[in-house]
């Protein structure tokens, strides 16, 4: 069995955290640190990296959980065009989004509420 990797902790250098474990304390010390939290920033590819403010953009540059496929995706924006209203006007190809429940619940909800009517297109 390997030994545990340690990690230590951005908002106070006196903790010394197990990798498994490190998102939670994270979470947990900056709610206990809110000074030394307003100085930190969380780094946008990986939630454990906290830096400085003034660190994050040179951190961000070099992160290693940086992908090479969302540069690309900066420099070359994916695009799409979207239908518009007037050219999809059979009410049976539009989308109509319905709750959906399972039968206990549909059952339970009609007994402690009125029953209600949906109302689709063209009704």
């Amino acid at each position: 069995m390997e030994p545990e990797a340690f990690e230590v902790c951005p908002y106070d250098p006196h903790h010394r955290i197990p990798l498994r474990r490190l998102q939670y304390h994270l979470a947990s010390c900056r709610r206990k640190n809110p000074k030394k939290a307003k100085k930190m920033a969380i780094c946008k590819y990986n939630a454990c990296h906290v830096v400085s403010i003034k660190k994050l953009e040179e951190h961000e540059a070099v992160c290693v959980n940086r992908s090479s496929l969302e540069e690309e995706d900066t420099k070359n924006p994916l695009k799409v065009s979207l239908p518009s209203s007037e050219q999809n006007d059979d009410p049976q190809q539009t989308f109509i989004p319905q709750k959906l429940a399972c039968e206990k619940d549909t059952k339970e909800s009609a007994r402690e509420t009125s029953p209600q009517k949906i109302l689709r297109p063209g009704q």
